[in-house]
This record gives structure tokens, sequence and C-alpha cells, in this order.
């Protein structure tokens, strides 16, 4: 794994964007946003000369996480073609790239915490509703927002990637489903963490679920002074290989190029996901 512009044979370039989200309660305050952030993004694509293959943001990228804003949501929330897709189908298509973004999604049964991927030809390769819903310290989603029903596995570069969102990463079965039975080699963990009593747990969550998963998993958040502290874990951690650390609170674009060398090096020398036994519910000796 590595963190530079030199990319090794079978490797996967992600920028990853702790974008700073302002307040906002009506859709043309969300969609000059948009403007805003795509316009950033673009200058950093232009920076690395091609060197990017997936785009990533966090969750609900293109609103505020408030209350004043999820009041709003009959406005604001988007069909799946909707603002934040053809904001960020322009920019994928101009520079070649995936991207993975995130916004609130109207439809049926919703609205949505959703995140879109839209690929380098302008069309949507999927989507993923979050499936579950925060609801304590600063987060009041199951007052506003429904859980979704489905996983959404995609394909970069013989890569497998799958994106989850924020309160998703404490639910462990959700990521070992991703891994064991859909073969995901990369999540794409994005969230909205804000400062509240959870925030300072979030950290070993992520560190955790990377290692025993074998995952490389990149844990994005928005900037701002309560958010900040973006983490990016290789599938292997120690004091020599350390996770990536994001600005504490200031707007931080990552360029972080992942190897299938080093996921095939881990796997084979720990292994944790071989020795798992086959049934934990029953069948073992109570003694």
């Amino acid at each position: 794994m590595t963190s530079d512009t030199t990319q090794p044979a079978d490797a996967l370039t992600l920028l990853a964007c702790q974008i700073d989200i302002p307040p906002m309660t009506t859709a043309s305050e969300r969609d000059a946003h948009l403007l805003q952030s795509t316009e950033k993004v673009r200058r950093r694509l232009e920076d690395e000369s091609g060197a990017v293959d997936l785009v990533v943001l966090p969750e609900l990228s293109s609103l505020d996480y408030a209350r004043e804003t999820f009041e709003n949501l009959d406005e604001m929330a988007e069909p799946l073609d909707g603002a934040s897709f053809q904001a960020w189908r322009a920019v994928a298509m101009a520079h070649d790239v995936f991207v993975a973004f995130g916004f609130a999604r109207k439809g049926p049964g919703g609205p949505f915490i959703s995140m879109g991927v839209v690929g380098p030809d302008g069309t949507l390769v999927g989507h993923y509703d979050k499936l579950h819903l925060a609801q304590y310290g600063a987060s009041m989603e199951k007052e506003y927002f429904h859980r979704g029903d489905h996983v959404f596995v995609f394909d970069i570069k013989g890569f497998r990637l799958s994106p989850i969102i924020c309160y998703d990463i404490r639910i462990p079965e959700l990521s070992r489903t991703l891994v064991l039975d859909r073969k995901v080699d990369v999540i794409l963990h994005c969230g909205a963490y804000y400062r509240d009593e959870s925030f300072h747990t979030w950290h070993p969550f992520a560190t955790t679920r990377a290692m025993e998963n074998q995952v490389f998993f990149l844990s994005l958040n928005r900037a701002g002074a309560n958010y900040g502290n973006s983490l990016f874990c290789p599938p292997w951690q120690d004091e020599n290989t350390p996770p990536l650390a994001f600005s504490e609170r200031e707007e931080d674009f990552r360029l972080i190029t992942l190897d299938r060398e080093t996921l095939c090096q881990v796997r084979e020398a720990y292994s944790f996901l071989k020795d798992r036994l086959g049934d934990y519910a029953g069948g073992l000796d109570p003694r």
C-alpha cells in the first residue's frame, strides 16, 4: 500500500476527499455546494494527471448533517439521477474516473441515506442505501430516514469494492458478509462522524474491521470543526504499518494506492479467515 502517485502493477488508486459541507436548508443551497465540491475535486484530479481510478466522498456529501436540513428532505432528497448524480457524472466522464458520492435518495419506501457510484462512461454503476440507522448522540436518523434492503458490490481493475455507511461499521456481520460471501477486497466506509460521545470509539472499529476481515478499509469523514479525523486502514497494521490519518478538522484530499500483492501477503501470513470454524452456534464441546 502506497500513498504517492507511483502505481505498482495490479493496483487501484483512490482520491479520498474529506470535504467541508456548509449549513443548508434548500435545494439551491445544496446545488451551490455541489458546484463548489466538484470544482475542488476537479482541481485535484487535474493535479494528479490521470493517476486516480476512484474518487470517494463522505456520507451525505451533498447535504449538511443537521436536523434543520433533514426537516426539508421533501425538497432536498433526490432520485437516483438527480442533482448529485448529474454533478459527479460530469466529473467522472471528464476525468475518466469512478466517483462514489453520498446523497439523500427519494423513492418508494424512502427517503434513504445513500451512496451512489458513477462510472467513467457516465452510467450509474449502482447504489447502496444505509442498512443500519443511528439514533444516539448527535444522530437522529430514524426520525427522518428508512433503512435499505440490499448490499452493493462493484469492481474496478480487478478489485472488488463495497460501500457501507457510518453506523454500519458497528455491526460486524455486515463487513464479514461482504468479505466472506461477496469476496470484497476494499470496504469504503463513508461517514458523518460528529464529535459526540461516540466519536472516539470509531477508530478502533475501523482498525478492527480491516484486520479481522483482511481488507483495505477507508473510513472517510467530512471536514469541519466537529468532524474530521478520517482514517485509512490497511489489512495489517503494526508499529511499522500504521493507519493513514487525515487532518483532525480541515479539508484533506489523500491519494491512496492499494496493491494486490499487499492483500495477498497479509492473507497468506495471517490466517485469520482460514482458521475460522464452520459453526459457532452449536456443536462445540462445552468443557
